[in-house]
C-alpha cells in the first residue's frame, strides 16, 4: 500500500496503520530502492512484521509497490517523504523493533557531509523510536560512511556499535549485487540503543476534517479587484522567518468557483510541500483564503505561512482582513 503523508497520524501507531496485524514488530527501511530486501528478509520470520518503508523516488515506490504485492506482503506500507522527518513525526517514541538502512547515498564530495543521514541527530532520534531490544541495521559498500556512521553513533552517546556480517537479504538489493559482481563486498552494522531519550514530535498535523480548523483567513476585496494585468505573469513573493520559506509561485483562476488558487512552495528543514490555497467568493461579499485538500498537504508552520503569505499579499493589493485563522 501506498500510504500518502496526508493520511497520517502525527505520531501514528501500529495498530491503527496495521489493523490486521497490530502485535507483529515493525520494522522502518530507509530508503528501499525498488524493493528487493524486504521481500527476502520477511521470508526469514516465521510471520512477515509489519514494513514501513520510506523512499523520496516515485518511480523506486512504484516498482516496490510491485515487487511487495507479488510477494503476498499485505501489512506493507510505503511512502515517499524525507526519512527523518517520517521518523520523528509519524513514529512514537518505543515504536520500531528494527530501522533498516541499506546503501545510503554516501554524500562523498567536500561539504555535504551535513546531507548524510547517519549522523549524531539521527542516531539519537532512532534511539528514541525503538523498543528496548530494537536495533539499527546499516550495510554499506562505502568504507569511508561506514567508518562516519559508526563514529557518529558512539559519538551519540546513546548507541552501541556491532560490526557483524550483513543479513543475506541485503545482499540481495541492486547496489549489493552491483558492487558483488564488481568483487567487492559491504560492511554491516548493527547499532543498539544504550538509553533510549525522548525526542519529541513537532507541531504537525494532517489535514482537519473541521473546515473551522483547516489554516484560513476573511477578507473583503476591492470592487476592482484583479491579481495581475491581462496577459502579465503572477510575480512571485517570497516569505522566511523560523525556519521555513514560503515561495508564492503563480495564481490560477478556479474552474468550479468565483476566484483564484494560489500555488505556494514550502520548505522546511527538510520537508518540502507544494500545496494550493483557495481564494473564493462568499455569499455576503467576502472572500475566504483557506489551504486546499488536495494532495493531502500536512499542516506545518511553513503551511500555515503559506495561507498567511496569500492573505497578506491581497491586503497590500487593497483588501481589508477581517479574520485569521492561521
Amino acid at each position: 500500500m501506498i500510504y500518502p503523508l496526508g493520511d497520517f497520524h502525527f505520531p501514528d501507531s501500529a495498530p491503527r496503520l496495521y489493523p490486521q496485524t497490530p502485535d507483529r514488530p515493525w520494522v522502518l527501511e530507509i530508503g528501499f530502492g525498488d524493493g528487493r530486501f524486504w521481500p527476502h528478509y520477511a521470508a526469514t520470520f516465521e510471520t512477515a512484521p509489519n514494513y514501513l518503508g520510506v523512499e523520496l523516488s516515485g518511480v523506486s515506490l512504484l516498482k516496490a509497490q510491485r515487487r511487495l504485492k507479488n510477494a503476498g506482503l499485505d501489512n506493507a506500507i510505503l511512502t515517499k517523504l524525507p526519512a527523518d522527518v517520517l521518523l520523528r513525526e509519524v513514529v512514537p517514541h518505543g515504536g520500531l523493533d528494527a530501522v533498516v538502512v541499506n546503501f545510503p547515498d554516501p554524500w562523498p564530495k567536500a561539504g555535504h557531509l551535513d546531507h548524510r543521514l547517519l549522523r549524531v541527530p539521527f542516531f539519537q532520534l532512532a534511539a528514541s523510536r525503538l523498543k528496548p531490544g530494537g536495533a539499527v541495521l546499516l550495510t554499506t559498500d562505502h568504507d569511508e560512511y561506514f567508518d562516519f556512521a559508526c563514529q557518529a553513533a558512539r559519538d551519540s552517546g546513546v548507541m552501541n556499535v556491532e560490526l557483524t556480517e550483513a543479513p543475506p537479504a541485503a545482499l540481495e538489493t541492486k547496489y549489493a549485487l552491483k558492487w558483488r559482481d564488481l568483487g567487492l563486498s559491504p560492511q554491516h552494522a548493527r547499532f543498539t540503543p544504550t538509553a533510549h531519550p525522548v525526542v519529541p514530535h513537532g507541531d504537525i498535523h494532517p489535514y482537519p476534517e473541521d473546515p473551522d480548523l483547516v489554516p484560513h483567513a476573511i477578507l473583503t476585496l476591492p470592487a476592482d479587484f484583479a491579481p495581475a494585468a491581462p496577459g502579465q505573469p503572477f510575480e512571485k513573493r517570497t516569505a522566511r522567518a523560523g525556519g521555513w520559506t514560503v515561495i508564492l509561485l503563480d495564481l490560477y483562476a478556479s474552474l468550479r468557483r468565483d476566484g483564484w488558487v494560489a500555488l505556494a512552495h514550502v520548505v522546511e528543514g527538510e520537508l518540502t510541500q507544494e500545496v494550493l490555497i483557495g481564494i473564493t467568493a462568499r455569499e455576503d461579499g467576502s472572500h475566504l483564503v483557506r489551504l486546499a485538500k488536495f494532495g493531502g498537504p500536512i499542516i506545518t508552520l511553513g503551511v500555515k505561512a503559506a495561507v498567511g503569505a496569500v492573505t497578506d499579499w491581497l491586503e497590500e493589493s487593497g483588501g481589508r482582513v477581517t479574520h485569521r485563522g492561521y
